[in-house]
């Protein structure tokens, strides 16, 4: 008489379970080394109890097994993508969901802007009242920190210019100085050398006139000196003509004598 069939359904009783769960693992871990001796097959089999105890078994390795079983599961979905119809309805949603968001983005920028005020409730109304004034308090506030901004840029680029401008002055200052240093140097030098070619000029004449005094005075000596020996000739000459003059008396008188 054969067995009954059983049905396939969780069994309740928690021991009857746990020693059904141990018989039927170990018929399942049999049955896959036979599957791998038999075809030749690469065979891994991994079980969590319902406690969460893992049971593994594997004819190689498991690791080489999963990794077989990774770069299976890539090629296969590289070489049997979704078709066309498949992605369209894949993106299907996406594209509503767009499509609505779009409508809602675009109904609150008219809104905004004092249009589609139609189907709005004095509620709906008061929030969006509510919602302009935040937005015009928003822009007031950075109105007055850009203006504030600038205001800023502005006193530091007139600090900056007037820095700038007291550079200049001291550097034009500088260069005044310099300038009327170098023109004191350089006029000095030139009254020097005037001065010198002055005295040279009033030396070369003072001795100018000394030898011109010099020849003066020699032609005086000489002149005297002439004038001394014409005096002297004079008055031998007036001796010679005396003496002459008394030989002839004496003459004269033993003449008459």
């Amino acid at each position: 008489m054969g067995r009954g069939k059983i049905e396939i359904k969780r069994i309740d009783n928690l021991n009857s379970r746990q020693v059904t769960f141990s018989k039927r693992r170990n018929g399942l871990l049999k049955k896959a080394r036979e599957l791998s001796i038999l075809c030749d097959a690469e065979v891994a089999v991994i079980i969590f109890s319902s406690t969460g105890k893992v049971y593994q078994w594997s004819n190689t390795s498991m690791e080489h097994t999963l990794l077989r079983y990774n770069k299976g599961t890539e090629l296969s979905c590289q070489e049997h993508g979704p078709n066309e119809q498949e992605a369209e309805k894949l993106q299907q949603p996406d594209l509503n969901d767009m499509k609505t968001e779009f409508a809602r983005l675009r109904r609150a920028y008219l809104q905004l802007n004092g249009k589609e005020l139609d189907n709005l409730s004095y509620k709906e109304l008061q929030q969006l009242e509510n919602q302009l004034n935040e937005g015009i308090i928003s822009v007031k506030g950075k109105k007055e920190q850009v203006l504030l901004e600038q205001l800023k840029r502005s006193r530091l680029q007139e600090q900056k210019a007037m820095l700038e401008k007291e550079t200049l002055q001291k550097q034009v200052e500088e260069l005044q100085q310099r300038k009327s240093s170098s023109s004191f140097l350089e006029f000095n030098p030139l009254d020097r050398r005037f001065s010198l070619t002055t005295s040279k000029v009033e030396q070369d004449c003072a001795s100018e006139n000394d030898n011109n005094n010099n020849n003066n005075n020699n032609d005086h000596s000489d002149t005297s000196l002439h004038l001394g020996l014409s005096s002297d000739a004079s008055r031998k000459r007036k001796a010679a003509a005396k003496i002459e003059s008394i030989c002839n008396d004496s003459e004269s008188q033993v003449a008459s004598g």
